[in-house]
């Protein structure tokens, strides 16, 4: 598939999910390469939505550690159970934090961040990393938002 993505940002947000996924599918099909897949997953999903900072953190011993990302400069290690990412990882669940202020806890990598959301990526039944996004809005992450960026994850390969 070439290198450009299809955008389309004037339909709702899981029109948006369902025009993008089959395309992330294409990019990362038939690549082995785990860094290219994930840096190329989060290009895609920031140029589709413009979220703040779309990136993965890769579980490296006891800490989670920055991988491929799209946005501003990063943290670059959280451990297990502190802030957004590292709490997905401990609970292995998805969290949808709707103002990342009221996180107890919360890691502030870049002030502009209002609201995240986090997925652990799962090889069988451990945790090997998160997806992590950040918008500068309050509330801009929901249900859809964590449907269909589970979806994505599952392309993962592992």
């Amino acid at each position: 598939m070439a290198e450009d993505l299809h955008i389309v940002t004037d339909i709702s947000k899981e029109e948006q999910y369902l025009s993008l996924i089959p395309q992330i599918k294409a990019l990362i099909v038939g690549e082995d390469d785990q860094i290219a897949n994930l840096a190329n997953i989060a290009a895609a999903l920031k140029e589709q939505f413009r979220w703040f900072w779309v990136g993965f953190y890769l579980v490296k011993g006891d800490e989670l550690v920055l991988g491929p990302f799209q946005g501003p400069v990063a943290c670059t290690r959280i451990k297990k159970g502190k802030g957004v990412c590292g709490t997905s990882w401990q609970q292995a669940e998805i969290l949808v934090v709707p103002d990342v202020d009221e996180f107890p806890g919360h890691i502030a990598c870049a002030s502009a961040s209002r609201s995240e959301i986090v997925l652990p990526i799962f090889k069988g039944n451990e945790v090997i990393g998160v997806l992590d996004i950040d918008s500068e809005y309050l509330s801009h992450f929901d249900n859809v938002d964590a449907k269909y960026l589970k979806e994505i994850i599952s392309f993962i390969n592992v």
